[in-house]
């Protein structure tokens, strides 16, 4: 039996396989909608044979995108530009899931492509907002602080989000409390130096984060799945790291939230991080074994004898898949000729299989 290919069941949903596509951002939105890009770019790796494609980080508000260019999903017109893009993911066989995102103290930057740091007044840059004031670095803007009041609409926008991923077609939503990002920033106690209830030990740091996963998961289908993106570790002492990690899972795991998706780093811009093949499936396979919580391993994940294996020996539930599949969308249908897996494939591409 070939695992990497097997089905794999969550709640309502069946995924054909235990390839996903890890969320990448494309800094190709106009006001947050996302455009024909996004059509052809999330399309083609879903004819490409995935299980499921989740979309971007996509902000709950305007102030939570990383930069101008970043798919947004907080106004109806946002909402109803993904109808075709989840439509189109269906139809050819796989899952559509959307990444509820807010950048906290690394937005209203430049998009890569144009450079790095704050974005200028004079750019379109707005001010970020983050747990403590505290820049990411040197080029970043200091964040103002958040009131109690500011994390009640911050927790209010990530409902309004899921509810509209909902109506878009969407039958995953991923919580985004990875990369240094705004849920992020209150976990690890380097970005959080607060000293109310939402800072300090490790149960005020995590309640933030928990308050917001609770409250997607009340207002998503209760049939379908909700997942969380982790950095399991900043790699920096003192510090988030597994054992807050494997906390955070734990009381995740609680409220009903279905899979862990297991990446590591972005907090800070000094970190040492061991980058190498498969070099983050050890926090995966952690989570999974400590809790028998589902989780999905991701890093430098790129043939599929790796794959496979990671599967197949149950090191982690599923694969994230991201710089493979920009470089082959058609990845899965390559593996499953080299695993000598059948599957189907697009009626248009018959001929090359």
């Amino acid at each position: 039996m070939n695992h990497l290919f097997s089905p794999f069941r969550i709640r309502s949903i069946s995924a054909r396989n235990r390839i996903f596509m890890s969320p990448m951002c494309q800094y190709s939105s106009i006001h947050g909608i996302p455009t024909d890009w996004h059509l052809v770019h999330y399309g083609s790796r879903a004819a490409g044979g995935a299980g499921l494609i989740m979309v971007e980080a996509t902000a709950v508000c305007p102030e939570g995108r990383i930069s101008p260019l970043d798919c947004g999903i907080w106004n109806s017109d946002q909402a109803s530009a993904f109808i075709p893009i989840t439509r189109f993911i269906k139809e050819q066989g796989a899952i559509p899931a959307l990444q509820l995102a807010h950048a906290g103290r690394k937005a209203s930057t430049r998009p890569p492509c144009y450079g790095s740091g704050a974005l200028a007044d004079s750019e379109g840059g707005w001010q970020p907002v983050a747990p403590s004031p505290l820049a990411f670095a040197p080029d970043y803007t200091v964040p103002e602080e958040l009131t109690e009041a500011d994390l009640q609409k911050i927790e209010s926008d990530f409902v309004s989000a899921a509810l509209r991923a909902a109506s878009a077609g969407f039958e995953v939503v991923e919580v985004h409390m990875a990369h240094g990002y705004l849920l992020h920033q209150f976990l690890s106690p380097l970005t959080n130096q607060r000293t109310d209830t939402y800072g300090g030990c490790l149960v005020n740091r995590l309640r933030l984060p928990l308050q917001i996963a609770q409250a997607v998961r009340q207002v998503w289908p209760a049939d379908l799945p909700v997942f969380v993106r982790i950095s399991a570790t900043d790699w920096v002492d003192n510090g988030w790291d597994l054992e807050q990690s494997v906390e955070l899972c734990k009381q995740l795991q609680l409220i009903g939230i279905d899979l862990i998706d297991c990446s590591t780093g972005g907090l800070v811009s000094d970190a040492v991080i061991p980058v190498a093949p498969g070099f983050q499936t050890c926090f995966a396979t952690a989570i999974k074994q400590r809790l028998g919580i589902a989780t999905g391993a991701v890093g430098l994940i790129t043939s599929p004898a790796q794959a496979e294996q990671i599967v197949a020996t149950d090191l982690a539930d599923t694969v994230f898949l991201g710089r493979e599949l920009l470089r082959n969308p058609s990845w899965p249908l390559s593996a499953a000729q080299q695993l000598k897996a059948e599957v189907s494939w697009p009626v248009q591409y018959l001929r090359a299989a």
